[in-house]
């Protein structure tokens, strides 16, 4: 009513209500219409028509009250708005109607939830029944319907049926409409037949009808010459037209499968070149969003492609993106083409934005925003950031609000395009993947069933298939059918995109794309599609226009033909070199002959990565491409300069010739990644099946041979790849390593490894030894040690590669021995015998660095396995190291050969036991074999046991070695042999040391003497090389004698410490000849070396105690304690030392061989004959080195010192053994050899060795080894028997022979010899240099002369001494040192000679005065008178360097003498002869008045001082002159005449001392005439003292008057100004002191 006023007011409000009502719910059916029917009115008068609006909605949606008649007439109130002219209106009213429909059909939906239980039998509806017959249907259905039913009819430009009273109506706004119904309730079609046949008998007709304009039209044919006009597309209706296929196909696909296919087509021909530039963008944004449902696009496929005589749709589309990529290059398109910018190749990019909504900028741009894009010869299309992956976005199908085809950017359709490619291909592969993975959880049948393609011959054997694998086939020909119709056209379009493409992310894309189908098809098993997209990856690895030969041949079937698609060509077209790409890397081209360099791009570096990546990920599936995609990579690691490392690794490294390869820093830092992903690829070749392995291998193989061909011939570095590869391979697939160890090492032994080419060889055998090492370190199941055959295979090529004579590969090997013995030595077992072998292979000439590595790999086997392998081998290893000693490439490896033998020795010693048993357990099957064939067992050695032979091949090894050419090898053999035989021979049984003695020792000696006897004197210059030789060892005769001494030292050591074994056996005298035999020619052999060692074995042997009579050894005389260590010096002490460490207590192995009993020594005489052979030989030895020679010229050989002492230094020890029958006949036999030996001189070279140094005295060795000599004699005598001891006086004669020796030298025959003659004064600087240097006899002499006194001090009451003058000759002889006294060659000789003298007179005299009656020292005493005279009043003058001290000392000497006369002769005068006291008399008296003389000259002053000892002759004289009643009235006067004239002449001294200084006034007098007075002074003091002493009765009272009369004169002296005077005055007046008596009268008187 109020709506009816039309006044505004009122209708607004009226309104109002009626929508505060209608929200309520409290409008009925009727009230409906009415209100609907005076809105219609309003609508007609225009009044409020947005209230209308409004109310109409609230009506329509908030109840379903509103039906059919009325419904549709408030739909047509909307309708009619819509087309007002009022712009707010309209668009309001359109937003109504929009939500009018969506409310009609959601009241359908709604509808049927409510009915969905409730099922009722549908009618049939008859095919061509009436259009408004929808009986069928419920009520919002029916209304549904027929609003759907005229949308259509309203489009199609016809009258509603329903809508009654549209007055008009838009094309583009009922295609909206019906648009929007179709995509937002599909489920309303889908569910009723009857909409369902409204969509395919209305809408697709329509749809077909409305397209027509856009399927006639070419663009740029003249429309006037046409006879009747094209109808032009039309934007608007030609994009939604678009927009309803889109959703008819996407949600009805299944009701339309014939209309889809038309639709298909069509939008296919949409893209075609003619047509215009939006039509053709609009196209492809529908066909992408078909792109993004894969499932849709398996329909497609289902449907059309794979029955026959229908459209190939799913082929088509793809084909036609493909020729429409094609066609945007091609034809440079008629949009926005802006001026190519100038592209510097940097893949930044840009703002895709902004290019976006204003192309143009672009070409003002010139580059300065980089974009990304695609450009093909000259054509540059941008990339557009147009959609996100996977999803649809349309840009040009969403402007819904544009009438004129708007302008397309630049670029837009390609990438749209581009993007359809990369979902597709995205979408089939992770649909038909995801299906694939399904099924083969499902069915573990997979493998049988996918190896049988759907026509296959065993059609009927699919019946027994369960329904679940036939399901899978029907599924897996859709997928196989989908792959075969596309891989064409994608690989044509994205092999053409790839060379086209300048922006990284864009070529990742594409690769990714190539990628995945490439794995695809390898996974379906379409071999040829597998390989078209590999090769195209191949081909976008490496640089254009590369020669591949392996890429040509697979694509030449691809690439010369066009792939024919029904009636459109689709081009492969070759790929464009002039790309703009940044080049990133220069390398060579890896051909035969490389011409110049090529290029890579950064392009090409992710091409190769995408490669590596299907490597890596999809190995399983690439079957024979293998070659393909390593081929590939050979030649990119090649033209990179990756170079293979350790394990097979690639890492940078630089070319060897040529322009070597230049690499940006941006390749430099992806290296490592690509080397490791190169790497990665293999290492998952560990998880391929058997199969696909062993095309892996057969890949690598081939690839192998094609590059050994290449580097035969010439000296190109060769490509490693292939067998750097085959190693990493192998390496990863340890695990089933037999399955193909045979195929990689056939191939690397007999390719690889004996190729001429270096490098290549070098790793073949780097692979092969590798390969080894980490079989044998893998672990394997089940383990190697209990899978010999396995260990064997894998030991087997190291072998093998012994047949090969190339040096490189030789070292190898060995370095691979090293490392296996070093990783695992103790698990090989039974592998030893081939790794000996490899060892043993080397020979001499095969150059030195591969004798010291097989050496070094034969030291670890030395050193750290003996223990882990069978003993079997021993005896190999011995002839091994054996062999080694012999090689004379190096000396040093010789050298320590022969301590290996040392060490193996040693260890056969310790584990002998153990080796023994087995051996014994080998030789006992040995045996049974040999029994059974018939045969002897031959072996060496062969009575010995087995255990026994090896100690002798080992000993025989040692043997040859000794007598080898070069020195230093000998010297080493020689030590280790006798060590080994020493330290280990206690194992030998016993009847083995025959053989050890004989066939080993002796014919060594006798080989060492031969080749020492004729050895070359020739002066070797050098020994090699800059070595200097030593003077001792220039000669190979000096070399040889060197052999010679360790040869017979050993010998000898073995005989001596090993004699309780040897001297049972029988021919031990024979034995002992032989050696002595030996000893001697050696010790008279002209070479001081070999004779001293001679000596020094002959001492070794003579120090023999038998062991068995050690309990009851008589003690052994301290004299031989000291000589035996000095004697043998180190020798001895270090061998005997090391010759028992190792044996068990000597007892033990004894009783070994003897059962219990000890050996019984043969008896004393068999004993003692061995030690008369023994001194028989020495004598020899001896009195054939000490004779002096007859002539004598330069070449005179005379023996050297050391011999000598060594010589000598034997005899105490021999003597032991030989006292009992030693006679006087012998001592002289010994006697002329002492002293021949003193007498030999020094050779002048050596003398600064032997002598002293001239301030120290010391004896020589021989001397002291001389006297030892005579000491043990004389200690023999002492306790001997008394025949003994009539020797004494011979040893006293000996020695007394050499005390003569201090003062006069001996000579030696002829020769002239320069003495040392007194050491003090260093002459030996004096004298011009002479051969020979007698040595300094004066110690020798001096310590003879001691040993002397020591001696008689014991016998000098012995008969035999007595009888024979030995005091005499004593004296004698000491008598002519003490007379030369100052002119002795050495001071100490004089001094000694006195206190021997004294000493001996002290013990002689009394038996002399014993014997006196005898008359058996009457010849003695004169002797003794003249050596006192000649002693104490010498002629020879003290030199003038002698110390006041020095000449205290001498005159105390003097004084000692004159003591013992005074105590020990004159005592006894009575039994002694007269005369000698009366000379003893004369020669004090002498002696006190010894500075009386008339002239004072220089000697008299020097002898100034001697007055201590004038001092006791006074003392001497008085005491006998004023002693008991004086014998003979002579002597008292001879004293008493003495005495006055000392007294008259002191007196004259002193007064001329006095007028001389009163004149001389302040001058000094002379220095003589001072000293005299001085003298005088204390000669009168001294005198005083005597008379003192004397007794009082003895003194003349003349004398004392004399003495008293110089005490006047005394006094006038005291002014004298020599304070040395005044001393002196001082202690000579003291004395008189004793003369002042209180006067006595009578005395006084007399006086007076």
């Amino acid at each position: 009513m109020g709506c009816g006023t039309k006044e505004p007011k009122i209708t607004q409000l009226c309104l109002a209500a009626i929508q505060r009502l209608m929200s309520h719910e409290v409008v009925s059916e009727a009230a409906a219409g009415n209100i609907i029917n005076m809105l219609w009115q309003l609508m007609e008068n225009s009044l409020e028509e947005l209230k209308l609006l409004q109310t109409v909605l609230v009506l329509l949606t908030t109840n379903t009250v509103v039906h059919d008649e009325a419904l549709s007439k408030a739909i047509v109130l909307c309708f009619r708005l819509h087309f007002t002219k009022d712009n707010i209106t309209n668009n309001t009213a359109a937003a109504t109607v929009r939500q009018v429909v969506t409310v009609v059909f959601e009241r359908v939906v709604a509808e049927d939830e409510r009915y969905k239980d409730i099922i009722d039998q549908p009618v049939a509806v008859q095919g061509n029944s009436n259009r408004r017959s929808v009986s069928t249907l419920k009520p919002c259905a029916k209304d549904a319907y027929m609003l759907f039913q005229d949308l259509c009819q309203l489009v199609n430009a016809d009258a509603p049926y329903w809508l009654v009273g549209m007055t008009e109506m838009t094309r583009t706004f009922g295609l909206e409409l019906l648009e929007s119904v179709l995509n937002d309730f599909p489920q309303v079609f889908l569910q009723h037949q009857e909409f369902s046949f409204l969509l395919k008998e209305r809408v697709c007709p329509l749809v077909i009808k409305l397209f027509s304009p856009n399927i006639k039209f070419r663009q740029g044919s003249s429309t006037s010459s046409s006879p009747a006009p094209v109808e032009k597309p039309y934007f608007p209706i030609c994009m939604r037209l678009l927009r309803v296929v889109s959703v008819l196909i996407k949600q009805f696909y299944s009701l339309l499968v014939t209309e889809c296919e038309i639709f298909l087509s069509l939008l296919v021909k949409f893209l075609d070149a003619d047509k215009p530039q939006w039509l053709r963008a609009v196209a492809v944004e529908s066909i992408h969003r078909l792109c993004v449902q894969p499932q849709l696009l398996r329909s497609f496929c289902q449907s059309y492609d794979m029955k026959q005589h229908s459209t190939k749709v799913f082929r088509d589309i793809v084909n036609a993106l493909g020729s429409f990529i094609q066609s945007l290059f091609l034809v440079p398109s008629t949009g926005n083409t802006s001026a190519t910018p100038n592209q510097t190749g940097s893949n930044a990019s840009g703002n895709t934005g902004s290019a976006q909504t204003n192309p143009g900028v672009l070409g003002m741009g010139g580059g300065a925003t980089v974009l990304p894009a695609f450009e093909y010869r000259g054509t540059w299309i941008p990339i557009l950031n147009v959609t996100v992956q996977g999803s649809a976005k349309a840009t040009y199908l969403e402007m819904l609000d544009k009438v004129e085809p708007p302008t397309i950017p630049e670029g837009y359709a390609m990438s749209v395009a581009f993007h359809c490619l990369l979902d597709l291909v995205r979408g089939i592969t992770t649909m038909i993947e995801g299906e694939l993975g399904d099924t083969e959880t499902v069915t573990p049948t997979t493998a049988e069933t996918t190896s049988l393609p759907p026509q296959s011959s065993e059609q009927q054997d699919l019946q027994s298939l369960s329904d679940q694998s036939e399901k899978e086939l029907v599924s897996r020909a859709v997928w196989e059918e989908m792959v075969n119709a596309c891989w064409c056209g994608l690989l044509a379009a994205l092999s053409l995109l790839l060379d086209a493409s300048t922006d990284e992310a864009a070529t990742e894309n594409i690769l990714k794309a190539e990628l995945t189908m490439a794995a695809l098809c390898g996974r379906l098993g379409l071999v040829t599609s597998r390989d078209a997209f590999i090769t195209a990856i191949c081909k976008g690895s490496l640089p254009p226009h590369y020669a591949l030969t392996v890429l040509n041949s697979t694509t030449a079937a691809l690439s010369s033909k066009s792939y024919s698609i029904q009636g459109q060509n689709v081009q492969m077209i070759s790929p464009s070199s002039e790309s703009h790409q940044q080049v990133v890397a220069v390398g060579q081209p890896l051909a035969l002959q490389p011409q110049g360099t090529v290029m890579l791009t950064s392009k090409n570096i992710q091409c190769m990565r995408t490669l590596l990546n299907l490597a890596h990920f999809h190995g399983a599936v690439l079957g024979t491409s293998w070659q393909l995609v390593l081929a590939t990579l050979q030649h990119l690691v090649w033209i990179l300069g990756l170079k293979p490392s350790v394990g097979g690794a690639l890492k940078p490294g630089r070319a060897v010739e040529g322009p070597s390869t230049v690499l940006t820093t941006a390749v430099m830092t992806d290296l490592p990644s690509i080397s490791s992903m190169i790497s990665k690829l293999f290492e998952n070749s560990q998880y391929l099946d058997d199969v696909s392995l062993h095309h892996l291998i057969n890949a690598l193989c081939s690839l192998s041979l094609e590059a050994m061909d290449m580097a035969y011939g010439n000296n190109k570095e060769p490509s490693l790849f292939a067998v750097a590869k085959l190693l990493e391979t192998g390496l990863v697939n340890m695990r089933r390593i037999e399955i193909l160890w045979r195929p990689l090492t056939g191939h690397l032994l007999e390719k690889v490894c004996q190729h001429p080419n270096s490098r290549m060889r070098e790793w073949g055998a780097e692979a092969l030894t590798s390969l080894i090492k980490a079989g044998l370190t893998f672990r394997h199941d089940p383990p190697l040690s209990q899978n010999q055959r396995l260990q064997l295979l894998l030991l087997n090529p190291l072998k093998e590669l012994s047949n090969i004579s190339h040096p490189d590969i030789r070292i190898k090997q060995l370095e691979c021995v090293l490392q296996i013995l070093q990783s695992q030595g103790d698990s090989l077992g039974p592998g030893w015998p081939l790794v000996l072998g490899v060892m043993g292979a080397i020979q001499s000439d095969q150059g030195e660095s591969l004798i010291r590595t097989a050496f070094q790999c034969l030291q670890l086997v030395v050193t750290d396995f003996l223990p882990t392998m069978p003993c079997t081998c021993l005896q190999i290893v011995v002839e091994v190291a054996g062999s080694f000693g012999l090689h004379n490439q190096e000396l040093n490896i010789s050298l320590t050969s022969i301590g290996l033998l040392w060490n193996i020795s040693d260890y056969f010693f310790q584990r002998g036991e153990i080796i023994e048993k087995e051996l014994n357990r080998e030789e006992a099957m040995l045996q049974k074999q040999a029994e059974e064939k018939g045969v002897m067992l031959n072996r060496p050695f062969h009575p010995a046991s087995p255990f026994d032979c090896l100690w002798l091949c080992l000993y025989a090894k040692l043997g040859e070695l000794c007598v080898d050419p070069r020195p230093a090898v000998r010297k080493s053999a020689g030590q280790t042999l006798f060590s080994t035989i020493g330290a280990h021979g206690t194992l030998l049984q016993h009847s083995t040391w025959h053989t050890v003695i004989w066939k080993v020792l002796f014919h060594l000696l006798d080989r060492v003497r031969e080749s020492s006897t004729t050895a070359d004197k020739e002066k070797i210059e050098s020994g090699g090389g800059n070595i200097l030789i030593h003077h001792s060892r220039d000669t190979a005769e000096k070399q040889w004698a060197e052999t010679w001494v360790l040869t017979l030292a050993g010998v000898a050591r073995i005989f001596n410490t090993r004699r309780y074994l040897l001297q049972p056996l029988g021919d031990f005298s024979q034995a002992w000849d032989v050696l002595l035999d030996h000893i001697q020619s050696a010790a008279l052999s002209k070479n001081n070396e070999v004779s001293l060692a001679a000596l020094k074995s002959f001492q070794e042997i003579l120090q023999i105690v038998s062991p068995i009579r050690d309990s009851e050894k008589p003690e052994t005389p301290p004299a031989i304690n000291v000589s035996v260590p000095l004697v043998v010096g180190t020798t001895t002490a270090t061998s005997l030392g090391r010759s028992f460490m190792r044996t068990d207590s000597i007892g033990e192995r004894i009783g070994r061989y003897n059962g219990s009993e000890l050996p019984v020594i043969t008896d004393e005489i068999e004993d003692l004959n061995l030690w008369w052979a023994a001194w028989n030989s020495w004598y020899r030895i001896g009195s054939e080195s000490t004779r002096p020679p007859i002539t004598c010229d330069k070449l005179t050989f005379i023996p050297s010192q050391p011999f000598l002492t060594a010589l000598i230094q034997i005899f105490p020890a021999l003597y032991q053994h030989i006292k009992t029958g030693f006679s006087m006949d012998d001592l002289q036999k010994l006697g002329v050899i002492l002293h021949g030996a003193v007498s030999v001189p020094i050779s002048s070279d050596a003398s600064p060795f032997i002598l002293p140094s001239y301030t120290e005295a010391v004896l020589t060795s021989l001397q002291e080894a001389v006297l030892t000599a005579l000491d043990v004699l004389q200690k023999a005598i002492c306790v001997g028997s008394e025949s003994m001891q009539i020797m004494y006086p011979a040893i006293f004669d000996q020695l007394l022979a050499f005390v003569e020796f201090s003062c006069k030298p001996p000579q030696y025959g002829q020769l002239e010899t320069k003495h040392i003659a007194n050491a003090k004064y260093n002459q030996i600087q004096l004298f011009a240099p002479a051969e020979w240097v007698a040595l300094n006899y004066v110690p020798f002499a001096e310590r003879s002369l001691e040993v002397v006194v020591d001696l008689y001090q014991k016998t000098a009451c012995h008969k035999a001494v007595v009888t024979e003058k030995v005091l005499q000759n004593i004296i004698k002889t000491l008598r002519i040192p003490l007379s030369l006294k100052y002119s002795c060659p050495s001071e100490s000789t004089w001094k000694l000679a006195v206190s021997s003298l004294l000493k001996v007179l002290s013990i002689g005299l009394p038996v002399a005065r014993q014997h006196a009656s005898s008359g058996k020292f009457d010849s003695m005493w004169p002797e003794l008178a003249n050596t006192f005279e000649d002693f104490l009043f010498t002629k020879s003058t003290p030199p003038d360097n002698l110390s006041i001290q020095e000449f205290q000392k001498n005159e105390s000497i003097d004084v000692e003498v004159v003591q013992l006369i005074s105590t020990e002769i004159l005592p006894y005068a009575n039994f002694i002869p007269k005369e000698f006291v009366g000379q003893i008399m004369t020669m004090l008296n002498k002696g006190s008045i010894h500075s009386q003389s008339s002239s004072f000259t220089e000697a008299e002053i020097d002898i100034r001082m001697r007055e201590e000892f004038s001092k006791v002759c006074f003392e001497t004289l008085l005491q006998f002159s004023f002693s008991n009643k004086v014998t003979t009235p002579q002597e008292g006067y001879i004293s008493r005449m003495a005495l006055s004239v000392l007294l008259k002449r002191s007196q004259d001294v002193l007064h001329r001392y006095i007028e001389d200084e009163r004149l001389s006034g302040k001058c000094p007098l002379p220095r003589q005439q001072v000293t005299e007075i001085i003298f005088v002074l204390k000669a009168v003091s001294t005198l005083i003292d005597s008379l003192k002493k004397t007794q009082p009765e003895n003194v003349d009272a003349s004398t004392w008057a004399q003495v008293i009369a110089l005490y006047p004169t005394l006094v006038e002296c005291i002014t004298c100004s020599s304070s040395e005077v005044c001393s002196a005055l001082k202690e000579a007046l003291v004395p008189f002191k004793d003369f002042m008596h209180p006067p006595a009268s009578k005395v006084q008187n007399g006086e007076s």
